[in-house]
């Protein structure tokens, strides 16, 4: 395979279970060698049965193994892999790693590490969605990093905001602001939420918008081209955690559906 000017023969797969079986299964419809890397707890499981061959990076526990930087790379050094495949979760969204990856001479397959920081950072996504003419929620133009920038930023949006963490998702670091009373409390709840979770407390503010419907577009993208995969349908959540996703988006006209697609693809061109 090759991927701008640069051919591999052999993809190592960064992950684990059914993720790990998929791209194996993919990489080898593409006539490519496997190597699957596991923990000592996943030694016996059917992506390591299934790769050309395997590799142990480390103990049970993630962070010392499917997050273990340094024993991915190793491992890919060591069985002649040109490409190392994160899948998603673990080290997917890691600019560190896809920098690590690039500097060991391997592809990485994923975006670049500026796209990945870019686009992990809430407040800097929404920056370059404005800069490429893709619309956006009402919000802060940065970060707030003050009750007080906080509080400057929801009157010039209008009550009712939300608390958003920059740096993170799945729900934490979120909180919804009815009015001005409220703030404070909020303020610190989200931050110290935020910093918790991502090692982060910056936050944003943004317009909230009652029974909004949450549609995602499904990119691709290989560094040359982007094509997007259609909409999905996700607004059925519980503690803004996802529960069920549904394919394509009922009650979606044609002419939405085209825009939502159109402005997915323009802004990951904007960013790749």
């Amino acid at each position: 395979m090759a991927r701008a000017g640069r051919t591999f023969d052999k993809l190592l797969v960064a992950n684990r279970g059914e993720i790990a079986v998929r791209i194996i299964q993919a990489a080898r419809e593409l006539g490519l060698k496997t190597v699957a890397v596991f923990s000592e707890a996943d030694k016996d499981s059917l992506a390591v049965r299934r790769a050309d061959e395997a590799v142990g990076i480390g103990p049970p526990q993630a962070s010392k193994s499917y997050l273990n930087m340094e024993a991915i790379i190793a491992a890919a050094r060591h069985t002649g892999a040109g490409a190392i495949h994160p899948g998603y979760g673990f080290l997917s969204e890691n600019a560190r790693f896809a920098e690590a990856v690039e500097a060991a001479g391997l592809v990485f397959v994923g975006p670049a590490a500026e796209t990945i920081r870019m686009m992990g950072n809430k407040s800097a996504a929404r920056l370059a969605a404005t800069r490429a003419g893709v619309p956006i929620v009402p919000g802060s133009a940065s970060e707030v990093t003050s009750v007080e920038e906080a509080r400057a930023a929801a009157r010039a949006i209008g009550y009712p905001v939300m608390l958003k963490a920059s740096a993170g998702g799945g729900g934490r670091g979120i909180r919804v602001v009815e009015d001005p009373a409220a703030l404070d409390d909020h303020f610190k709840t989200a931050q110290a939420e935020a910093a918790a979770a991502f090692g982060n407390g910056a936050l944003y503010v943004e317009r909230f918008i009652r029974k909004a419907r949450h549609i995602e577009v499904q990119i691709l993208g290989d560094g040359e081209r982007v094509v997007h995969c259609f909409e999905r349908e996700c607004s059925l959540q519980r503690r803004r955690q996802k529960l069920w996703e549904e394919a394509p988006a009922a009650n979606l006209s044609p002419e939405l559906r085209d825009r939502l697609c159109s402005a997915a693809v323009a802004l990951a061109r904007a960013v790749s």
